[in-house]
C-alpha cells in the first residue's frame, strides 16, 4: 500500500474543502485557512508553532508563525468561515434532527495576559479557573450515531459588546435554524431552563426537549408549582430497562416514566412535563412543545432524544482534547475566537467529510489502518479518524496547495489507491 499517495490525496481533499469553506475571503485569507485546517488535522494541535511546522516552507518557522499570527486575527474572518460551516453542514441537517447546544469552557488556569480572560467553571476539574466560554451546536439523530459538528463560538462576558448568555444561545440558534432551513428539535441541558429561551424558541416556533431544575414553576390546571412537586404528583405507569452511558461507564438502570400537561406562567402554549424516576434521586424533569400523550414509545422518544445529549459528551471531548483547544496561546480576542471556528471545521472534515459516502470510506481505511499501526484504534471512532490523520501527514508531509475548483460542490472521489 503507497501511503504517500493517500497522503497526496487527503491534502488534495483538505484544500478542496478549505477552498469552499473560505469562499468569499480574499486570496490570502483563503490560504491561511488552508495552512490552519491542514496544520491543525497533522499535528493535532491549535499551537501556531506546530501548526506553522506542518506548512513545509522554505522560510524560517518564526516568519510562517508570525505569518499566521497576523492572519489570524482578520476581522470578520470567524464569521465568514461560522456562516459557510453551516452552509456546508446544511446537506447533511435534515427534518428529525436533534440540535444539541452545549455551553462549555476553555479553561486558562495560568494565563494572565490573554484578552478578556473570564473566570470560568473548569467542568473537568470542578474548579473556578481563568478561561472562555463555549456555545457548540452539535447535530445528530434518533437511532443514528451520525454527527455534525455546526456551530463554534468562543465568548467572555467581560468583552466589549456581549450582552448576555441568553444572547449567546439565542444567536447559535437563530443563526444555525435560519442557515440549515430544515426543521428540528433543539435538545439543551438545565443551563437551558431560562424563562428566556423558552419564549424565544416558543414566539420562533422552535421544537425543543429541555431539562428542568425542580424550582421551575409551571401550571397545570388551576395550579402553579414548581416542577419537582408536579412531577411527585405525576402518574409514571410505564417502566423500561436502559442502558446509560457516561464517562465511559454503562450501567444498566431501570426507570419509570409518564407526562403531564403544563404550561409557563403566563403563557397558553401547550407543553408537557416528561418525569422520569431512575436516573438519580430526583426524577429527570423534561420540558418539551412536542405533542405527548401516555404513549410508551412517543414518550420513549422525546427521552432518548434527551439521552443523545449525554452520549454527544464524547464529541465534545473528542474536539477539546484531539485539538488540544486548551494549549492555545493565541493573546488576542479576535484571533480566539477564529481559531474556535475553524477548530469546528476540522472537525467537521473528520466527522462527516470522510465519514460520509462510500469513496471516501476507501481513504478512510487506509486512515484507519495507519491509526491502528501507530496508535491502536479506540472504540470512539473519531479519535482513531484524527490519530489516523496525523500519523499519515507526520510520516508523509508535504505542502497543501490550493485549487482552481475551489467554488464547486465537493466531490469526494477517491478511487483505490494503487497497491491497496
Amino acid at each position: 500500500m503507497n501511503f504517500a499517495i493517500v497522503a497526496n490525496r487527503l491534502r488534495d481533499q483538505i484544500a478542496r474543502f478549505s477552498g469552499i469553506l473560505s469562499e468569499g475571503l480574499p486570496k490570502k485569507a483563503r490560504k491561511f485557512v488552508r495552512e490552519m485546517v491542514y496544520g491543525i488535522q497533522a499535528r493535532e494541535s491549535v499551537r501556531l508553532t506546530e501548526i506553522a511546522r506542518a506548512q513545509q516552507e522554505n522560510i524560517s518557522l518564526k516568519k510562517t508563525q508570525e505569518r499566521l499570527s497576523r492572519q489570524l486575527k482578520r476581522p470578520q474572518l470567524g464569521g465568514v468561515l461560522q456562516r459557510d460551516l453551516i452552509r456546508l453542514a446544511s446537506e447533511h441537517v435534515t427534518k428529525g434532527a436533534l440540535l444539541i447546544v452545549d455551553i462549555g469552557d476553555i479553561s486558562k488556569r495560568y494565563a494572565r495576559k490573554m484578552e478578556y480572560l473570564d473566570r470560568i467553571r473548569d467542568g473537568s476539574e470542578k474548579v473556578i479557573a481563568n478561561g472562555y466560554w463555549l456555545c457548540t451546536v452539535i447535530a445528530t439523530y434518533h437511532n443514528s450515531d451520525k454527527t455534525v459538528p455546526i456551530y463554534n463560538k468562543l465568548y467572555s462576558t467581560k468583552a466589549k459588546g456581549f450582552i448576555s448568555e441568553n444572547d449567546e444561545i439565542k444567536k447559535a440558534i437563530r443563526d444555525v435554524s435560519d442557515g440549515v432551513k430544515s426543521e428540528g428539535t433543539w435538545v439543551i441541558d438545565r443551563g437551558g431552563d431560562r424563562k428566556e429561551l423558552f419564549e424565544f424558541l416558543l414566539d420562533r416556533g422552535d421544537r425543543f426537549i429541555i431539562r428542568l431544575r425542580g424550582n421551575r414553576f409551571l401550571e397545570h390546571g388551576t395550579k402553579r408549582l414548581p416542577a419537582l412537586h408536579l412531577a411527585q404528583m405525576t402518574r409514571l405507569p410505564y417502566s423500561e430497562y436502559i442502558v446509560e452511558e457516561r464517562e465511559d461507564e454503562e450501567k444498566v438502570k431501570r426507570i419509570e416514566f409518564g407526562c403531564l400537561k403544563v404550561r409557563l406562567p403566563n403563557r397558553s402554549d401547550s407543553l408537557f412535563l416528561l418525569v422520569v424516576a431512575g436516573f438519580g434521586e430526583q426524577p429527570l424533569m423534561l420540558l418539551t412543545n412536542e405533542s405527548l400523550r401516555r404513549n410508551r414509545k412517543v414518550l420513549l422518544r422525546i427521552l432518548r432524544g434527551y439521552i443523545k445529549r449525554w452520549e454527544i459528551e464524547k464529541t465534545f471531548r473528542f474536539i477539546k482534547q484531539s485539538y488540544e483547544i486548551e494549549d492555545v496561546r493565541v493573546l488576542g480576542y479576535a484571533g480566539l475566537q477564529n481559531m474556535m471556528v475553524i477548530v469546528m471545521a476540522v472537525a467537521y472534515f473528520a466527522m462527516v467529510v470522510l465519514d460520509n459516502g462510500s469513496k471516501m470510506r476507501v481513504m478512510l481505511g487506509h486512515i484507519y489502518r495507519m491509526a491502528k499501526r501507530v496508535f491502536g484504534v479506540p472504540d470512539f471512532r473519531y479519535y482513531a479518524i484524527a490519530d489516523g490523520i496525523m500519523a499519515l501527514l507526520t510520516r508523509h508531509p508535504g505542502r497543501v496547495v490550493g485549487r482552481k475548483d475551489r467554488g464547486k460542490k465537493l466531490q469526494l472521489a477517491l478511487g483505490l489507491v494503487p497497491g491497496g
